[in-house]
């Protein structure tokens, strides 16, 4: 079965992107078929990165192509086991088509109210318009490594309807670093912060795999 996952926000530098990468190469390490489409054209944050990675000869190579509409994107989408959308901020529309091709749709957000507040009113648009809740999730990315504030957004977003994924990914130097050369935030020297990063892009699977099983049992 191939799968469509969409990283949206209506809030540039969320962490759409970090999210889309980390995800692409864990699968594709595990020898998974894997594309990101960037949606994203004005900043072209994966694609860019894409080129680094693949200059610095860094396995797996990770497939990604800017497009400038979503149907051209998903035109293609079938011929990879994971097809991994990377869209746009500031475009409700775009998210909404994003959110209904998608068997999955992960909203980025810290732990922070400012953060917090516009992800669940996105969660809330989405699901109004007729997305289910149970294909929406969210990603705790920036953060600290505050186990109270964590404990806090959790709270916060247990609340709503929504899944809320394992794991998180704090703000780390490391983590840019990894970035600036291509990498993804599983590939950073520190085992620690891998870990985190793994755990995150395991939920994430784990949550497809949840979803895979509901469709299976109606």
């Amino acid at each position: 079965m191939s799968y469509i996952i969409g990283m949206v926000s209506q809030k540039g530098g969320a962490g759409k992107s970090t999210l889309a990468r980390l995800f692409a190469r864990e699968l594709a390490k595990d020898g998974f078929s894997v594309k990101i489409a960037d949606l994203d054209t004005q900043q072209t944050t994966c694609t860019e990165w894409a080129a680094d990675r693949a200059e610095a000869q860094i396995e797996p190579e990770i497939q990604v192509q800017p497009f400038g509409n979503l149907k051209t994107a998903l035109a293609e989408s079938g011929r990879f086991d994971a097809y991994i959308l990377d869209g746009r901020p500031h475009s409700f529309q775009q998210t909404l088509e994003i959110a209904k091709a998608a068997h999955l749709t992960v909203i980025p957000t810290g732990q922070t109210k400012d953060d917090l507040r516009p992800a669940v009113k996105l969660a809330h648009s989405l699901a109004d318009a007729g997305i289910r809740a149970s294909q929406i999730a969210f990603a705790l990315v920036k953060t600290t490594n505050s186990e109270a504030e964590l404990n806090a957004a959790r709270a916060y977003l247990d609340l709503t309807d929504y899944v809320t994924l394992d794991g998180f990914v704090p703000v780390s130097t490391a983590y840019g670093i990894a970035h600036d050369a291509g990498k993804v935030i599983t590939e950073t020297p520190h085992r620690t912060l891998n870990e985190k990063a793994e755990r995150l892009a395991q939920s994430i699977i784990n949550r497809l795999g949840a979803i895979a099983s509901e469709k299976e049992a109606v």
